[in-house]
């Protein structure tokens, strides 16, 4: 029998900082905090509302198609690393592609519900498995190194790259995939 390595990638690894790191936070840190405040006073309703009452926003998003855009066009807005509109990061037929997707399927309510089935399990937790993490500039709750380490405790590659907000993959789609053959490429 034979058995493949296995290795976890990520590009928004969840980690907390310590009251040590509060004390005198280098560069790295002192991004991460400012961050997760803005994220905790402009950007964090969402989260409230999905994981509180999924179902209020629910009826919404599958009975409104304007509703339903509003709702995930400000999320493209604020999450992804653009000069002001979704639109530099993003084209305007993949934004639509999304939102039809959403629409034709019904699956607003059902993505919202997903904070309510999860948020109670969505803390850190330590990863014993080798770990990949690709560092995107403006990812809503960007984690230092330092603080990803004490969680992941095999970290087998780490990179800090230069554009890319929440939605990586999609905005960055060439850089995603040469960190996935980085990352996976350094198992053997």
């Amino acid at each position: 029998m034979t058995f493949r390595k296995l290795l976890v990638h990520l590009n928004m690894p969840i980690a907390r900082p310590t009251a040590e790191d509060l004390i005198n936070p280098g560069p790295a840190e002192q991004r991460a905090l400012a961050a997760l405040q803005h994220y905790q006073q402009w950007d964090s309703g969402y989260s409230t509302q999905q994981r509180t009452r999924p179902q209020t926003i629910g009826c919404a998003l599958v009975d409104s198609p304007v509703g339903l855009a509003a709702w995930i066009y400000e999320k493209m807005w604020s999450w992804t690393d653009n000069n002001g509109h979704p639109e530099d990061a993003l084209s305007r037929t993949a934004i639509l592609d999304n939102l039809t997707l959403y629409w034709l399927t019904a699956t607003g309510a059902s993505s919202a519900r997903l904070y309510w089935e999860s948020f109670g399990s969505f803390a850190p937790s330590d990863i014993t498995m080798p770990v990949a993490c690709s560092a995107f500039p403006k990812e809503i709750l960007p984690a230092p190194r330092k603080w990803v380490e004490r969680h992941c405790t095999n970290l087998v590659h780490w990179h800090d790259l230069d554009q890319g907000g929440h939605f990586a993959a999609w905005e960055q789609p060439q850089v995603f995939v040469r960190e996935l053959r980085e990352a996976f490429g350094a198992m053997g």
